[in-house]
């Protein structure tokens, strides 16, 4: 900002005490000499008369800021008064086109032009007077000259007006953008929150349905079978582990920070105990595993055969890469699904996940055929919102309920890269999927898989 910018401000920023002293100051420079010149020509009331009139210029400027329109209107009125009693042109007449400026700068657009109507009027009135007395020639250039004045005054007045709305504009423009960016925040704040809260749902629900489910089983079995407790306690050391995994990636991410320190620690913060413990590159490695995709829906149900439950997994049509958002959207779905089986489903159900290729999408089916309808809850899950809200980042659909027969199904299906594409060659060579029998995996119980 130049010191022209720096003054015109400190200027706004004290107005009243800038226009008093300019009033005052104008009113000890013009005033006396507009007397000294009446003095010689006016004597008695009409001294008097033209003398309130001189006051009546100057000491409206006070208020040329905070009330434009009323401050020109009685410059003008007494300006006109002392021209109309014989004296048209005195020294305190400088203050009109201060004035005029005044209200082009501050008053209404309706305002500052009749002002400036006016001051050509007075202009053109004054050139008359003088004319009569003294010429034409010389009554036309001074005209000339005082409309100039008055001219330049007004435009002068317009450019700093411009100049301060454009100002105003801006400063109204940062304002906006600053709540906006708020408002963008608030609002990526709040999304982030729902994607943790969903990772935080989908992480220890499963985990911890699993664990009960297996301390359940062991503690049952520990009267009778030694070696089925010692596979549940291995089998939950194994899933916490897992949580941990996950639970420490997911809060390492939230962690990091530029310049933070390997594993996610910011500077100056020791990481936790468990990590200082471990060997160099163990948290690092922590922080940086990947997130689970749909690749390792295979290993979920090997993991979740393994801690007891009956489930077969059915693979149709060849597989493609998907996006690791969507990949991963597919595996949450998978285990809150057979979380909610662990659940809801009663005692030994049994358990079919199909993951099934389509030309422009993938579908994942798991049903069950345990209790259905009948399944209590405490209508406080959040799992079918988090599959639905999951589902539809990425075009999706999920839809659940009791199948026929008895049992419970919940299918989604997302759409996957290249689908148009996809699409347009399957409308285009129809024969090609028809000929070709999609390729079926199914793994039964035991572990085994059969073509």
């Amino acid at each position: 900002m130049s010191w022209w910018d720096r003054l015109w401000r400190w200027e706004d920023t004290h107005r009243l005490g800038v226009d008093v002293t300019i009033t005052v100051l104008l009113g000890l420079a013009l005033a006396p000499a507009s007397i000294a010149a009446l003095g010689r020509r006016a004597p008695g009331l009409d001294a008097v008369f033209v003398s309130l009139c001189i006051v009546g210029v100057v000491v409206p400027l006070a208020w040329r800021r905070t009330h434009p329109t009323a401050s020109v209107t009685t410059i003008y009125t007494c300006a006109l008064l002392h021209v109309v009693a014989g004296f048209p042109v005195l020294p305190v007449d400088a203050v009109v086109p201060f004035a005029l400026y005044s209200v082009a700068l501050h008053g209404p657009r309706w305002a500052h032009r009749t002002a400036l109507a006016g001051a050509m009027a007075g202009a053109l009135l004054v050139g008359t007077w003088l004319a009569l007395q003294y010429g034409r020639p010389a009554a036309a250039l001074l005209t000339v000259f005082v409309a100039s004045i008055f001219l330049v005054a007004w435009a002068f007045g317009l450019v700093r007006r411009a100049r301060r709305e454009h100002l105003e504009a801006l400063v109204d423009r940062t304002e906006r953008l600053e709540v906006e960016r708020d408002q963008q925040a608030m609002i990526a704040t709040a999304a982030e929150r729902a994607r943790i809260a969903r990772e935080m749902h989908d992480i220890v629900a499963h985990s911890l349905s699993v664990v009960i489910a297996q301390a359940d089983g062991g503690r049952y079995a520990a009267a009778h079978d030694t070696a089925a407790a010692t596979r549940a306690l291995g089998t939950i050391a194994e899933t916490g582990r897992a949580a941990l995994t996950d639970m420490r990636r997911l809060l390492g991410v939230l962690r990091e920070t530029p310049g933070a320190a390997p594993g996610g620690a910011a500077p100056g913060i020791l990481p936790p105990a468990d990590e200082r413990d471990a060997p160099a590159g163990t948290a690092a490695v922590a922080t940086t595993t990947p997130q689970p995709a749909v690749e390792d829906v295979e290993a979920l149900v090997a993991q979740m055969r393994a801690s007891g439950m009956r489930v077969s997994f059915v693979r149709l049509g060849t597989p493609r890469h998907l996006p690791p958002g969507a990949g991963l959207t597919v595996y949450r779905i998978a285990q809150e699904s057979l979380t909610n089986v662990l659940k809801h489903a009663g005692p030994d159900p049994g358990v079919t996940v199909m993951l099934q290729w389509h030309p422009a999408a993938v579908s994942l089916e798991v049903s069950d055929d345990g209790r259905g309808a009948a399944a209590d809850a405490d209508g406080l899950g959040q799992g079918l919102l988090g599959m639905r809200e999951r589902a539809t980042m990425f075009g999706g659909t999920v839809t659940a309920g009791p199948r026929p027969g008895g049992g419970y199904r919940v299918r989604a299906t997302l759409p996957t890269p290249g689908a148009r594409d996809a699409a347009d060659g399957s409308d285009a060579a129809p024969a090609a999927h028809t000929t070709t029998p999609p390729r079926r995996t199914t793994q039964d119980p035991a572990g085994g898989t059969t073509p």
